[in-house]
């Protein structure tokens, strides 16, 4: 009788430690998590280069990158018929990078981030329509 319940003891208990390591697994992907609702969307995402592309966007796109040493961001976006901002995280700091709205159009450099990895937030302020942003990190 002890055998048969020890085992299902250390089954439940299995079972428990799974469950609680699938969750945190799902839930702790990342310091930002992109969520968005699009239609027409393409977008990349490489080491030191990144874009996006939509017909229609509403929410958020987070890119990764890398910087390295006596490097830049070099950035360009326009934007048809909306509102949207961009952010950047160095550090665990999110600072505003440049913000679009209703035709407005960007294009600049920016060597203000320390190296290593890089954050890249575009945020959405409802739905945006016929956007294009890119990216790039280099000499």
């Amino acid at each position: 009788m002890k055998t048969v319940r020890s085992a299902g003891v250390i089954k439940t208990a299995l079972v428990f430690l799974l469950l609680i390591s699938v969750i945190l697994s799902l839930s702790s992907c990342g310091k930002y998590v992109s969520h968005y609702k699009a239609v027409g969307f393409v977008h990349s995402n490489e080491p030191s280069s990144a874009f996006m592309n939509f017909y229609s966007f509403d929410g958020s796109m987070v890119f990764v990158m890398n910087k390295k040493e006596s490097e830049r961001l070099d950035y360009s976006a326009k934007l048809e018929t909306g509102s949207l901002k961009v952010y950047y995280d160095k550090d665990g700091e999110k600072t505003e990078l440049f913000s679009l709205s209703d035709g407005g159009s960007a294009e600049s450099s920016f060597e203000g981030i320390n190296d290593g990895t890089v954050y890249i937030i575009v945020e959405t302020d409802g739905t945006c329509f016929n956007g294009e942003l890119n990216f790039n990190i280099g000499g």
